[in-house]
């Protein structure tokens, strides 16, 4: 009777031992090394997990960094800050840090903007987009005003405003989720420094513009042809301003007829030697 139990017992004992030799073993043997400094790296990111640099969240980022397959200035929530502790566990330089913001390039609110229809629809702008007449607002490059942006944005950054979306710079991250979500590409993120902006998201030309949209971008080029630093191309009718050579002259804004540039009293951005 005791042997009934004794030996089975044994056997099994013998069994979970071996078992769990062979399991060890095998954790051993095909373990995934992993670099400290991903986690390193990873305390040091504020976790916002806002996809602004590009990756999933800040443990995909994290991972990218210390493989050196992302630069390690590219959390726009961090900032320089962070960008530079980074690059001091990286053992490596990095050039001036530039923070990017949302900006919508639309001026057309309800007094300028002309209305050809009403919408009792879902207060959405992708929905608004599919169905007939696609929004109340003649311009079909403009803000559509419902808001989705304002929906997606998870820092509380934006806000509509006389149904045009606006940002608030202060809270904005550059995490990109308010132009995923925008169905006519009107949001784009720029660098926080640059003090000229194009207000407008129109490819119409000339009087057919001013006919939808007090605020509209007639497309004239003067604003080109003015650029001491030739920033501004032309493109699709609209003005196409490089922030790496614009100087922040605002001449353009000053000889713009319709007032289609804005010009941003901003300090300039954070900057960041190697």
């Amino acid at each position: 009777m005791l042997d009934a139990i004794v030996y089975p017992a044994i056997s099994l004992g013998g069994l979970g031992l071996f078992f769990g030799l062979l399991l060890g073993f095998a954790a051993r043997k095909f373990a995934v090394q992993i670099d400290p400094k991903v986690a390193q790296i990873r305390d040091i990111l504020p976790g916002a997990n806002c996809g602004g640099c590009g990756y999933a969240g800040c443990d995909a980022y994290a991972s990218a960094v210390a493989s050196g397959q992302a630069s390690p200035d590219r959390c726009n929530a961090g900032g320089a800050e962070v960008a530079r502790k980074i690059a001091a566990i990286l053992g490596v330089e990095v050039g001036p840090f530039v923070r990017r913001v949302a900006f919508v390039r639309c001026a057309g609110s309800r007094e300028k903007a002309r209305e050809i229809s009403l919408y009792e629809g879902v207060l959405d702008c992708r929905k608004a987009t599919i169905v007939p007449g696609g929004g109340t607002k003649a311009c079909k490059n403009g803000c559509l005003g419902f808001g989705s942006c304002v929906k997606a944005c998870p820092f509380d950054a934006m806000y509509m405003e006389d149904g045009v979306a606006k940002v608030n710079e202060d809270r904005c991250t550059g995490c990109g989720a308010c132009v995923a979500v925008c169905p006519r590409n009107v949001i784009s993120l720029i660098p926080a420094a640059l003090t000229v902006r194009v207000t407008c998201n129109s490819t119409q030309k000339g009087v057919g513009v001013k006919k939808i949209c007090d605020a509209g971008c007639i497309g004239c080029g003067l604003c080109s042809k003015v650029c001491p630093a030739q920033a501004i191309t032309m493109k699709d009718n609209l003005p196409v301003i490089d922030p790496d050579l614009c100087t922040g002259c605002t001449l353009c804004a000053m000889k713009c007829p319709v007032g289609a540039i804005s010009v941003q009293n901003l300090v300039k951005g954070e900057e960041m030697a190697g």
